[in-house]
């Protein structure tokens, strides 16, 4: 496969390999996932590089009290998951774990960036009534 990348201010053409492509394709993704969090702790509140750039590779064990909140958590979540459509649910992963763009996602579902947009839009908006509920 042939990608452009710039050096020395000029944009030059390669021929590499589908491993090399996969492994650069992942690399913006983890680039987008670093930019989120860094506007996420905008103001340095709670952000720590360090661990960021680790991606949780720390070693780390959770309380019981922990394991609870997080299953309880997760029960939460995909109970919500199971009340949207399986193209929404699909669509909403794709974008939320994977870190896929609308533009990715548009293409291997074979549908428009605003069929994808309404999608995540869909689930967002189910999320936001779940949560809102009293309890």
């Amino acid at each position: 496969m042939e990608i452009t990348i710039k050096i020395n201010e000029r944009f030059v053409s390669v021929e590499v390999s589908a491993e090399v492509v996969d492994y650069l394709e992942q690399a913006k993704r983890n680039n987008r996932k670093l930019y989120r969090e860094r506007q996420r702790y905008w103001d340095g509140r709670e952000y720590d590089e360090y661990i960021i750039a680790a991606e949780g590779r720390l070693p780390y064990c959770a309380t019981p009290e922990e394991l609870v909140c997080q299953r309880e958590t997760l029960d939460e979540i995909l109970a919500v998951l199971s009340l949207c459509t399986g193209t929404q649910r699909e669509r909403f992963l794709l974008y939320a774990l994977y870190d896929f763009s609308y533009a990715e996602i548009a293409e291997m579902e074979d549908c428009t960036k605003a069929a994808v947009h309404y999608s995540i839009e869909a689930v967002r908006k189910k999320f936001m009534k779940f949560f809102k509920k009293p309890t």
